[in-house]
Formats: structure tokens, sequence, C-alpha cells
């Protein structure tokens, strides 16, 4: 039970709605982390399919001195290890799961040596790294060092050293130019690429900690987002072959030169196509969307500044990202596009179909109401002829009654007397036809 000012707040609220305090604690769910300068923060991204939770706690757990890690540890997806001399950070997302390791850097690493080798003064065992389940995305030795941002022409050229001699991309970061940002976008012979930030003494731990957490951010999401373009370029030729195939069929749909069963066949294999590349890749396409955006976001926050003769890693993601970009985007909406014109054209055609069978139907509705009527004219003839068979056989047996009246000494002519009743019975029995006629159609 809450106590003291909770319990006086716990009574004055209604029920809480469900999950509400999951759902206000998310905003503290990944904190960003306090980094004390200098540092070294060993990065390494992996795709988390196929792989689970319980994987990543038996990997958390062959840390030293952490073999008390539970699963219900790992709940928050967001988990920071505090380990001798360095830190351990474990975040798991929908489609990666991200590890860093943050430590103090060697000495000769200092700003102005030349590319560094890091990793071999990393507190975690090589072993462990290695065998982190699942598939890298994204690997980066990201080194925050002390430096002077304010002399460009010297800070820069000691980048370039430190960095190796590539083309560079750096930025000032923040309104006041807190600091900076360096890298050359290069995978080195050991699977990693390198991020250089130089900062003055006395940063605080916090904004060190924001800037790692962007520029690791944007790293990661960019890679990504990348994801969705080999996708794109791989449905090109299908989405060619496919639209090509429908303007045939839509040209032959105007001549009227194949039949319309063939023609609705291969619409429907050509629907059913489009319909399986759209239920496959329709998911990453919007997360490359997603990934972008997030891309554009962490870029904005770092409210960067040029530095005289390179380029902000702004104007490098927009040269090189939003072409990439462009061809997933267009590639998304021209899969939409030829769903839409298959959909419109089986309709057309469809329409076609459903005129000509109405057609047909009246066509055979009109041969069916010809043969009623010459069926209906036939059943008169045989009506007329059927009184007179009937007529016929009742003066038959008239007459034979009357010459049986006659042989028993009656007065009477049998031929007059039938002959007489012929009208008689004509009328007798064209009334009873009539009659059975009346009573069919009352009870229809």
């Amino acid at each position: 039970m809450p106590t003291g000012a909770a319990q006086i707040a716990f009574q004055h609220l209604p029920p809480d709605a469900d999950m509400r305090a999951h759902l206000h604690n998310e905003v503290h769910a990944r904190p960003a982390a306090r980094i004390r300068l200098p540092a070294l923060v060993v990065y390494v991204a992996v795709l988390n399919e196929g792989v689970s939770r319980a994987d990543e706690l038996a990997h958390l757990q062959r840390l030293p001195d952490q073999q008390h890690l539970t699963l219900a540890d790992l709940n928050g997806n967001f988990l920071r290890l505090r380990c001798h001399n360095h830190t351990v950070k474990w975040e798991r997302h929908s489609e990666f799961t991200r590890y860093s390791i943050v430590q103090p850097p060697p000495d000769y690493a200092a700003l102005g040596h030349t590319e560094p080798e890091l990793l071999s003064a990393l507190r975690v065992p090589p072993e462990w790294l290695r065998d982190i389940p699942g598939q890298t995305i994204a690997a980066i030795e990201l080194a925050m060092l002390h430096g002077d941002p304010t002399d460009a022409t010297h800070t820069l050229a000691q980048a370039r050293t430190w960095l190796g001699d590539h083309m560079l991309v750096a930025s000032v970061m923040g309104n006041n130019g807190h600091s900076w940002a360096v890298t050359d976008f290069r995978l080195r012979p050991n699977g990693f690429e390198r991020i250089l930030v130089v900062a003055p003494p006395g940063t605080s731990e916090t904004r060190a900690g924001r800037v790692s957490q962007r520029l690791l951010e944007l790293e990661t999401y960019r890679l990504m987002a990348l994801r969705g373009l080999p996708v794109a370029k791989s449905l090109a030729p299908m989405l060619a072959a496919t639209e090509q195939a429908l303007a045939d069929i839509t040209a032959q749909i105007e001549r009227g030169t194949e039949s319309d069963p063939e023609l609705l066949h291969h619409l429907a294999t050509l629907a059913a196509r489009v319909e399986q590349a759209t239920a496959s890749h329709a998911y990453r396409f919007s997360a490359t969307t997603a990934y972008h955006n997030i891309v554009l976001q962490r870029i904005a926050e770092l409210r960067e500044h040029a530095i005289p003769g390179t380029q902000t890693i702004g104007e490098f993601m927009n040269r090189r990202l939003s072409p990439a970009m462009a061809t997933v985007s267009a590639t998304a909406g021209r899969l939409a596009s030829l769903s839409e014109r298959v959909t419109r054209a089986t309709a057309l055609l469809r329409t076609r179909v459903d005129i000509a069978t109405e057609t047909q139907n009246q066509q055979l509705l009109a041969q069916l109401t010809k043969g009623q009527a010459l069926q209906l004219r036939l059943q008169s003839t045989v009506e007329g002829l059927s009184i007179a068979a009937i007529s016929y056989y009742v003066v038959s047996l008239m007459l034979y009654v009357g010459k049986a009246a006659k042989a028993a000494g009656l007065p009477l002519n049998p031929e007059m007397a039938a002959g007489a009743a012929i009208p008689l019975v004509l009328w007798g029995v064209w009334r009873t036809t009539r009659r059975i006629h009346e009573k069919l159609h009352a009870e229809h």
C-alpha cells in the first residue's frame, strides 16, 4: 500500500489505465549515458532475428561477476552493467540489439597519434565481443578526446593524423561550438569504423553522453535504413517486367485480340506477383522510411556548423544517403502504383466480361421466351385436338348407349340422338378444360 504523500495522491485518482506506469516510464527506458572524458566507446549493433533474450542473457552472463543476471533484468530492453574500470550497456530494439563498452582510452590513443590501435586495450575479452549473438550491422570505435575545438587548422590536422589520410567529414556541434565530430565513414580491416569527438576539458559527462548517443544512433539508423536499398534494387527487374506485361494486356483488352478468360488469367497472375512482393517487402520499405526519419532527426539534434575544407555530416548524408532513400521510396511507390493499375485493368476487363455475359443471358432468355411461346402454341393445338378426341369418345359412348336402349325396346334413334348431343358434348369438354386451367392459374 502507498504511504504518505503517495497514498494521499492515490486516494484522489480513479483507477489506473492499463499499463499506465509502463507507458509513463517509457521516457526513462533508455537514458543517455554519462561519459567522463577522455573515453573510448566500442559499439556493436547486431541484427537479432532468431536471437532470443535468453541467448543474449547467456552472453551477458559470460562477463565477469554477471552470473547473477536473470531474464527479468532484461525485460526493460535496457541494461547498464558497471564493471571494474568500464561499463557495458545492452539495448534491445525490434530488429537489432546494441552493445556498448565505455572505458578510458589507452595512453597511446591521445589526439595527434597516428591511427592508434584500440581493440587491444579493450576491457572485455575479445572472444566475448566476437561471440555476440546475431549478425553485425554496425561496429564503431568512438573516441572522445580532449582538444581545442576553437583552433580549426590544428585540430583538423590532428584528426586527420588520428583517423588516417582519408577524406574527412567533420562538424562543429552545438550552437556555441562545444565540440567536434570527425569521421571518414570507412570500415577498417578489423570491421570497425571510427568516429572522433574532440571536446575541451571541462565538458560535462551528460553532454558527452548525449553526443555519443546521437552519433552512434545516427550511424546505426543510417545502416538500418540502407537495408531497404538492396531490396529495392532486386525488385527493379520484376517491376519492369510486370509493367510491360500489364501494358501488353491493356493493349490486348483494347484490341480484343485474345479471349477475356485468358486475359483475366494473365491479370490474376500479375496481381498475385505484385501482392506477393508487397507482402514480402512492405515492412522493409516502411522501416526504411522510419529509420531515415530518425537519421534526419539526429542530424538536426547535432546543430552542426561547417569546418572550412570539409563536408558536414548532414551534407555528407544528404549527398550519399538521400539518393538511396529516394530509390527505396520510388520503388515502394512504384509497387503500390502497379498494384492499383493491375486492379483497375482487372476491374475494366471484368466489366467487359459482365457486359458480354449479360448480353448472352438476354439472348438466351429471348430464345427461351420464343421456345415457350412455341410450346404454348403447340400445347393449345394439342388441347384442341384433345377436346375433339374426348368429345369423339363421349359421343361414341352415347351412341352405344342409344343402340343398347333401342335394342331394349325404347323408341329411340341412336344416330339422331348422338348427332344432336355433339354440340353439347363439345361445349362440356371445352368448359371442363377451361375450369382446370383457371384452377391451375389460381394456385400459382
